[in-house]
């Protein structure tokens, strides 16, 4: 999938409310620190996942399903495998009738949930990591010598 710097940015710029799915409370694990980055840079995570139901992390409560979450969500992230795609899809659209985006992480990609989401209009992102993309356009890999692509006057 290709897409833009425009639409990644305004993604993640307009987005406040992340359900992360499948989030472990291990701290190796992708989906920990992926959660615990947005969380740090401003965005109110949800994290969900059935085998830690009630447990708190990072000061939330994780929740069983997104049906559990309480409130609009803006983004849902998928970590998950592919093959679990077409029902957390599907949940997310009987529950959240405002929702902006399905983003499923790096390695997730799922044809026929993409386009039942974008055909509600709802944004579609497989197979990327919105960590990494809002390091990448915000200017944090810069930092660390990483050509990104963006052009800044920022360091």
């Amino acid at each position: 999938m290709d897409y833009s710097d425009a639409l990644l940015r305004d993604v993640l710029t307009r987005a406040k409310r992340v359900a992360v799915v499948g989030v472990s409370m291990n701290p190796v694990r992708a989906s920990y620190f992926v959660a615990r980055y947005l969380g740090l840079r401003g965005f109110d995570v949800v994290p969900v996942n059935p085998v830690y139901a009630g447990k708190v992390m990072f000061g939330k409560t994780i929740v069983a399903s997104l049906s559990e979450v309480e409130g609009a969500i803006d983004i849902v992230d998928i970590f998950r495998r592919s093959e679990a795609v077409p029902e957390i899809v599907e949940e997310a659209l009987a529950v959240f009738p405002d929702l902006q985006t399905i983003w499923m992480q790096i390695g997730v990609e799922h044809p026929a949930a993409a386009a039942l989401a974008e055909a509600r209009g709802v944004t579609v992102i497989q197979d990327r990591c919105p960590k990494i993309e809002y390091q990448r356009l915000f200017g944090e890999l810069r930092k660390g010598g990483f050509a990104t692509g963006v052009i800044s006057s920022k360091l």
